[in-house]
């Protein structure tokens, strides 16, 4: 499976913008999908969580109520829109899917990544 993520940039703070991660190499809806981001000098951390048909969906205490995330499996690929970004979103953000269904924050459970996408908020 090949993870391909774009769409991040520099943007002011209440600002928008929409990561796209397609996928290639085996049938999209067959795994359920994550975004995670890592700032400089910090962890790793889950975002959203979106499983194969879309049905559930989970995002983070932090981004809830600014992010959604999507997917189109007609298209092979998932979303994550951000609304009202703070510089705090400041991350690489990367695009995640793994075979297993359930939601899972933990990054070890996922199986493959896209390369990052980098995101900036400027204050």
């Amino acid at each position: 499976v090949q993870l391909q993520a774009s769409g991040g940039g520099l943007v002011q703070a209440g600002g928008s913008l929409r990561l796209s991660c397609a996928a290639s190499g085996r049938t999209f809806s067959s795994y359920a999908m994550g975004w995670f981001r890592q700032a400089p000098g910090k962890e790793r951390e889950f975002v959203a969580y979106i499983s194969r048909r879309g049905v559930n969906i989970y995002c983070a205490d932090s981004v809830k109520g600014r992010f959604t995330i999507s997917r189109d499996n007609a298209k092979n690929t998932v979303y994550l829109q951000m609304n009202s970004l703070k510089p705090e979103d400041t991350a690489v953000y990367y695009c995640a899917g793994k075979f297993a269904n359930n939601l899972s924050r933990d990054y070890v459970s996922y199986d493959w990544w896209g390369q990052g996408t980098q995101v900036t908020v400027s204050s």
